[in-house]
């Protein structure tokens, strides 16, 4: 499994508004694609306008198989919905590795 991680910056009156839209729209979106296995929003509590997505990805290929018009289109609509973008300012990927319980 291949985790994409993406932290972004949202001021607190706007966080949810934008995790209903990101539910809204990008979620459903990409639920669609092979490969997506769900995503999970971490909200900081010592930071009000931190949001953490982590998207579980089958394989690395299942991820990067979307085409990146469809992307810039999923991105416009989101931006639309929200009446702004909101950069993410950090964008990470990682594999999982899981180990036989003893």
């Amino acid at each position: 499994m291949i985790i994409e991680l993406l932290k972004v910056k949202v001021p607190p009156e706007q966080r949810e508004k934008y995790i209903q839209k990101d539910a809204e729209i990008w979620t459903t979106a990409l639920a669609k694609y092979p490969g997506f296995l769900g995503k999970e929003v971490w909200i900081n509590p010592n930071d009000t306008t931190e949001i953490v997505l982590v998207i579980h990805w089958a394989t690395r290929e299942n991820w990067k198989s979307i085409p990146q018009a469809e992307l810039n289109a999923i991105e416009r609509k989101f931006s639309e919905a929200l009446g702004k973008s909101y950069p993410i300012v950090e964008s990470s990927e990682y594999q999982v590795r899981k180990f036989p319980q003893k």
